[in-house]
């Protein structure tokens, strides 16, 4: 399951998918490749305004790094006026099938900033819904039933911000397991549970600057459509041995963000079965209905136990009494 039901997100441009180049100076992106990948732009900087990359999971949401609000002074304060580009490959000449939105609203995961690198996770509202086509399309995020390990073919895509080429570049990458990624020789413990770590342990292909926020997707393992797993968040370097791009997990943080938006999770799997009673037999006898519509138990009748109990509180009482009298009188 996703945000949104299959056959209306994780569609994917497949005529891009043996490309093997890095993001860093890589591959330019075909029309469409990942049509939920965004620019996040500021107005007031250089060239492009190109900041981080996005990925459009609704209509009118935008999933993004939260480390990604705070590049310039006063971004918070400042983020009504940031615009959002949506479909476009070259961030110089848009296209007519590129729109544009401003941010209507910026959500920070509440404990991101508290230990480095975690929750780096964040949500933008755009002040309108943007319409989907053929170059615009969204992005499906897994919840706890997608094993997203075994997913074998996956992809990074980004503009970077600090070159010349304006190109949505992408790049195929692969998965690699956290326990490996956190080893002395790579990131010596520094990954996070709710970390992904891709890319290829002999260096070359990487997200670098400016790629932060954007997408890490992998084809699901039996059909066509593709998962949003991972938000670029950080790295060492870019393009180096032993030291791939570390992502947010989007499946660690699928309650969050549905929360954030309003939503309630939906049940994706039919309940395992489950034995009616346990394969033990019960020591304490079923209990049966009574004619006042409560119940009783062989064994155990609570009326009767009521009872006694009652029978024997009258009994101390007048024990107790006399005694008393007695040494009154004495």
């Amino acid at each position: 399951l996703a945000l949104l039901s299959m056959g209306t997100c994780g569609l994917l441009n497949m005529a891009a998918e043996d490309g093997t180049s890095p993001v860093l100076g890589g591959k330019d992106a075909l029309a469409g490749p990942q049509p939920w990948i965004v620019s996040i732009q500021d107005p007031w900087a250089a060239g492009t305004g190109h900041v981080c990359g996005g990925s459009l999971i609704s209509p009118q949401w935008v999933l993004t790094a939260a480390h990604c609000t705070g590049i310039f002074p006063g971004t918070r304060g400042n983020i009504t006026m940031w615009r959002v580009v949506v479909g476009a490959t070259r961030l110089t000449q848009l296209g007519p099938e590129a729109q544009v939105r401003n941010i209507k609203r910026l959500l920070v995961h509440e404990d991101y900033g508290n230990i480095p690198h975690r929750q780096d996770i964040a949500l933008l509202e755009l002040d309108q819904p943007v319409q989907c086509s053929s170059s615009i399309q969204l992005a499906c995020v897994p919840d706890a039933s997608l094993n997203v390990s075994e997913l074998t073919t996956c992809y990074v895509s980004g503009w970077r911000a600090s070159t010349a080429m304006d190109v949505l570049q992408e790049s195929k990458v692969h998965l690699i397991d956290l326990n490996v990624c956190n080893t002395s020789r790579w990131y010596a413990g520094a990954l996070h549970p709710h970390n992904l770590c891709a890319g290829s342990p002999q260096g070359g292909i990487d997200t670098c600057q400016g790629d932060s926020g954007g997408p890490l997707v992998c084809k699901d393992s039996t059909a066509d459509y593709f998962w949003l797993v991972g938000v670029t968040s950080w790295g060492t370097g870019c393009t180096r041995a032993n030291r791939p791009g570390i992502y947010t997990s989007t499946q660690h943080f699928y309650s969050w963000i549905l929360e954030q938006m309003g939503l309630s999770p939906e049940v994706t799997a039919a309940p395992t079965p489950q034995p009616a009673f346990p394969s033990t037999p019960l020591q304490t006898p079923r209990p049966t209905p009574t004619p006042s519509g409560g119940f009783s138990s062989d064994t155990l009748r609570p009326q009767k136990m009521v009872e006694f109990f009652t029978w024997l509180q009258e009994l101390q009482a007048a024990k107790w009494g006399t005694k008393g009298k007695s040494d009154s009188e004495g």
